[in-house]
């Protein structure tokens, strides 16, 4: 049912409003999902001082610029304990949380990605879907103004875009458990930096319908990269969003 939907909607990405009677509900720029894990209040705090904002806030961002912002995290593998409840207690005072059905641990994140663009594209219709990592502060105006310069591009993959290499040695801090996959050079297909990068409406579609069948890798970006390798997509290396140490 799902894929007969993305079928007749074509996937693509259409700038509108929904008018129901008197009251025009405004269809969401982008969506940012702010990846973060437990024992980083401080960070989400600094964040949302320094540009996600809170309460009525975060409502006028989402009102007036079409920037819905929400911290995403798993749950502890022991259900239930302080961690949990941890970030249950912030989330009932922020309001400000995907909290997603599966365990949080630095070997999973690829997989959150993955759960983060799904019920993303699930919940709301945005023009775009962006991953932000929890020490990324981020130029709201800024990013509206060139995130519109893509509008009209119907599948459209934006970020710092590299190609790394591939580490083989189980003993590597970045080994690729699938090395062999990437050939004899053993270098990475060009993909966006994992610091931030934005997709269009259609690929988080694509992504939320095929959530079952898309595989992952032993990092996130690289994951979401593969994920559009054989569809027709417009690669953006955008210099904006190049926050790394290595990048310029």
């Amino acid at each position: 049912m799902d894929l007969a939907i993305a079928r007749q909607e074509g996937f693509t990405s259409k700038r509108s409003s929904e008018t129901s009677g008197a009251v025009s509900k405004r269809k969401p720029l982008v969506v940012i999902g702010v990846l973060t894990r437990f024992g980083r209040k401080n960070n989400r705090d600094a964040i949302r001082k320094a540009w996600m904002g809170s309460g009525e806030t975060l409502k006028k961002m989402e009102k007036e610029k079409g920037v819905v912002s929400r911290f995403v995290i798993g749950r502890s593998a022991d259900r239930e304990d302080s961690l949990d409840r941890s970030i249950d207690d912030e989330n009932r005072q922020t309001n400000d949380f995907i909290i997603l059905d599966q365990v949080e641990a630095p070997g999973e994140l690829p997989k959150k990605v993955k759960m983060f663009f799904a019920l993303a594209a699930d919940k709301w219709d945005a023009d775009f879907y962006a991953k932000v990592n929890d020490d990324v502060y981020v130029n709201i105006d800024a990013l509206g103004a060139t995130l519109s310069s893509h509008l009209d591009k119907p599948r459209v993959y934006i970020g710092c875009m590299k190609s790394g290499q591939v580490f083989s040695e189980p003993s590597h801090k970045w080994y690729e458990p699938d090395w062999w996959k990437f050939g004899h050079k053993k270098s990475y297909f060009r993909h966006a930096s994992g610091e931030m990068y934005v997709i269009s409406g259609a690929l988080a579609k694509f992504i939320s319908i095929n959530r079952s069948l898309l595989r992952t890798y032993a990092h996130d970006d690289v994951s979401a990269g593969s994920w559009f390798i054989g569809l027709d997509v417009k690669h953006v290396d955008e210099g904006k969003f190049c926050c790394s140490s290595w990048s310029t």
